[in-house]
């Protein structure tokens, strides 16, 4: 899919425009929606995994889920909104399987830890990165995919309320409840890791 050209189409049809000629097998309508998405997409899932190879295998999926299940579009909700959907609950697959990939590697190596970090970096993103950042997004990975959702898509992408309650299908007020909650969560994980490294007293 990364090898698509613009293709023929309207660039000023809307999203649900083009997903209801992409229903129809309009290829060019698909490959639109494909330029239009990937990037919003790719930033979400990154922020979720922070591993680029299996970001990118994520955003592939959540785009083969999506023009798969377009019959599914509903013209009532905004695309973005449902391709986002497909995006987090990928992530939230992923996230478990990676989980139990590490509980199983951590039983047979009998550690005595829980885990020590569930998504190690690669080495240049270690180079890259402060120790700020690690501790940011170690506490960032201890987190529930739910709350770890949140904190991604309000302070990471800076989402307004509105847009995460339409994704998660709720009401702006339980949202703005759940955010709370995830912050408070998180910085519950994130002070013992920033006072080990020297950035809290």
């Amino acid at each position: 899919m990364d090898n698509l050209h613009a293709g023929a189409v309207d660039r000023t049809l809307t999203d649900e425009q083009l997903a209801t000629r992409a229903k129809a097998g309009d290829s060019d309508a698909m490959e639109e929606l494909y330029l239009r998405y990937r990037q919003p997409v790719f930033r979400i899932v990154y922020r979720s995994t922070r591993n680029i190879d299996e970001a990118e295998d994520i955003v592939q999926d959540v785009f083969l889920k999506a023009f798969e299940r377009l019959h599914t579009f509903r013209e009532q909700s905004r695309f973005s909104t449902w391709l986002m959907r497909i995006a987090l609950n990928l992530c939230t697959d992923r996230a478990r399987m990676r989980q139990r990939r590490q509980d199983l590697l951590e039983r047979e190596a009998d550690h005595k830890l829980a885990w020590s970090h569930p998504n190690p970096p690669d080495p240049m993103e270690t180079v890259q990165q402060n120790a700020f950042h690690e501790a940011f997004y170690t506490a960032l990975n201890q987190l529930p995919d739910h709350h770890r959702q949140l904190i991604v898509l309000r302070d990471l992408e800076e989402m307004d309320y509105a847009q995460i309650a339409e994704i998660l299908g709720t009401s702006v007020g339980a949202v703005k409840l759940r955010v709370m909650r995830a912050r408070r969560a998180f910085k519950a994980k994130l002070e013992p890791l920033l006072r080990a490294i020297g950035e809290l007293e």
